[in-house]
């Protein structure tokens, strides 16, 4: 093999630095929102933590962006390197806000920022009830721009002509709405900034205040799941807001181009597409199985057990994190409850939208793939047509298929690794293939296993399998290739 191809050419190398430079200066400006909120609510303290924020990151940023200029065309791989390294980067300057407050450790910082900008909903806020409302917006805002994708935002105004196509790509994302890439990004944004409207104006009309709206519009909408209370939603004791956020969450899991159809007028796209076919589905018998468990093992009444499981089954499958039942109250659902929403977690969203996990598309395929491997059986000689509706019929190769497989492969591999791991430190099986689940598919439910006490590998790992699971393991798996590859080279 030769090992030199691995290299990047120095060209390509100072336009990822000048990029990073462009996304380091955005970051850094959009860092004084916070304060905009700090100043409404009195919170003069924690002011000055935002401003230095802003400006470390502005001057990284400026450096990055005069010293190194854009000269060539990324590849792929010099794409999804950038993407995988700039997430690194931005996780490690929007830490510095709960840092520079004196909340949290630098470590505990960049944890909490890893799970907001990756839209997982871990926290590490030992007691979210008091925690200020410019950090507030600063959690509930991260989310909402890692629902987006900081790339994908930046690229809205962004203009690398060649390069554009393969950046867009590098952050987990494929399908288009419109026919260039270009137009697709502002399309997207467009939708999203709509919905967190009309999501705002739903909070508020279930009764939820106006900040509290905000916020959780930015965190279902993300499917990210941040909370601003201790026990998430059930802080409100309302099922209005219930409602409301698990319409918002399933937005938030449904692709993008679905939206746009719907949006303009062609609203069978929806039921005949595949995600619709499996999602629905999922959700409809998970919500039975576990409402029928809670009933049976006497925990509530039917209708509360149906209450229970409808919304943490829809905030599993939309890979959001909202929970009306604490910590502790849903390690009681240990066994099938916990079984069925870990499968859930894993199987995770819609592709091409802000969700997680192995997405309702691949898991479609795989379904299809069984169906149509036992009529190669049953009718050797016939030519079975492999196609499925997705947006519009796509014809599945060899080369897709074999594809969905490895990925889902190497997911549940990554998995397999990470519940090991922590499993040297928690003993209980069950919580731990739980929460790793929770974690790798960025949702952010938890048994009250992950805490701020919790030990520092472990918050590792998870912060790991935050980054692996919002950048679809690809582009994490080159990352780190790439260098062991050079350095077999040269020993």
């Amino acid at each position: 093999m030769k090992y030199y191809a691995l290299r990047l050419r120095k060209g390509e190398l100072h336009s990822m630095l000048h990029y990073t430079g462009y996304i380091c200066i955005l970051l850094g400006l959009l860092m004084l929102l916070p304060i905009v909120v700090a100043l409404i609510y009195g919170e003069v303290k924690l002011i000055s933590s935002f401003l230095y924020s802003s400006l470390i990151s502005i001057l990284i940023g400026a450096i990055f962006y005069r010293f190194f200029k854009s000269r060539g065309e990324l590849s792929l791989r010099g794409a999804m390197i950038f993407s995988s390294s700039l997430w690194l980067l931005v996780c490690a300057l929007g830490a510095l806000p709960y840092y520079l407050s004196g909340y949290l450790s630098y470590f505990d910082a960049y944890f909490e920022a890893m799970s907001g900008f990756t839209t997982t909903g871990f926290s590490m806020f030992p007691n979210l009830d008091i925690v200020p409302y410019s950090i507030h917006f600063w959690r509930g805002f991260t989310q909402w721009l890692g629902g987006i994708g900081i790339i994908v935002l930046a690229l809205v105004i962004l203009s690398p002509s060649r390069n554009i196509m393969r950046l867009y790509i590098s952050e987990g994302r494929e399908e288009r709405v419109l026919p260039t890439i270009r137009s697709t990004v502002r399309i997207i944004l467009y939708i999203y900034l709509l919905y967190t409207l009309i999501s705002i104006i739903l909070y508020l009309v279930a009764g939820m205040p106006l900040f509290d709206s905000m916020f959780h519009a930015f965190s279902a909408l993300s499917t990210g799941g941040f909370a601003m209370h201790n026990s998430s939603l059930a802080y409100y004791h309302s099922i209005w807001i219930e409602i409301v956020a698990m319409i918002v969450m399933i937005i938030g899991a449904t692709n993008f181009a679905v939206h746009y159809a719907i949006l303009k007028g062609k609203w069978k796209e929806y039921f005949k597409d595949i995600e619709t076919k499996v999602s629905w589905p999922l959700l409809i018998l998970g919500t039975l199985i576990i409402t029928m468990f809670l009933y049976n093992m006497h925990y509530y009444d039917i209708l509360s057990s149906l209450r229970y499981s409808i919304f943490q089954v829809v905030s599993a499958l939309s890979t959001t994190g909202f929970q009306t039942v604490s910590g502790p109250g849903i390690s009681k659902w240990a066994g099938l409850g916990m079984f069925i929403l870990t499968i859930l977690m894993i199987i995770g969203a819609g592709s091409c939208s802000t969700g997680g996990g192995i997405k309702w598309i691949r898991f479609g395929i795989m379904l299809k793939g069984i169906s149509w491997g036992i009529k190669s059986f049953l009718f050797p000689k016939a030519k079975i047509p492999r196609k499925i509706h997705h947006i519009f019929d796509m014809n599945i190769s060899k080369e897709i298929f074999e594809m969905t497989g490895l990925f889902i492969f190497a997911y549940i591999l990554i998995y397999v690794i990470s519940v090991m791991i922590v499993l040297f430190y928690y003993h209980n099986i069950g919580q731990v293939m739980f929460e790793v689940a929770s974690a790798q598919s960025n949702v952010g439910l938890s048994c009250g296993l992950m805490t701020p006490a919790s030990p520092a590998i472990t918050k590792l790992v998870f912060m790991l399998d935050f980054w692996v699971g919002r950048l679809e393991i690809w582009p994490i798996l080159l990352f780190i290739t790439i260098p062991l590859l050079n350095i077999k080279r040269r020993i």
